[in-house]
């Protein structure tokens, strides 16, 4: 019996790291990720509970009307659609955001 212990012993490391190994190299395989893949765009009403309170028209005007909202307690969000750059902001959130962006000259 010690012949066994002794060779288990010698061959159960090796093995451990052979699995390892095998577990490594199947999850960072590509094309049979676990992991979903990168979401694509989709339309501006597509978003579900968010919905689309601005086009702007670069990153500027972006950042202006994010901030504007930031510091009236409306969160946004930058979203790239199919038909553009959206600002996205909660639906009761909506109709207070669309103010503050007409009130500003921005919306």
């Amino acid at each position: 019996m010690s012949e066994l212990d002794a060779l288990l012993q010698l061959l159960l490391p090796f093995m451990i790291v052979a699995a390892i190994v095998l577990l490594y190299r199947w999850a960072a395989a590509r094309g049979h990720s676990v992991v979903s893949h990168r979401p694509q765009p989709g339309t501006p009403d597509e978003y579900g509970l968010l919905v689309p309170v601005a086009e702007p028209a670069d990153d500027t005007e972006t950042l202006r009307i994010t901030a504007l909202l930031d510091a009236a307690g409306v969160r946004s969000t930058v979203v790239a659609t199919t038909r553009g750059v959206r600002i996205m902001v909660w639906g009761d959130q909506a109709e207070q955001a669309r103010s503050l962006l007409r009130g500003s000259g921005q919306g």
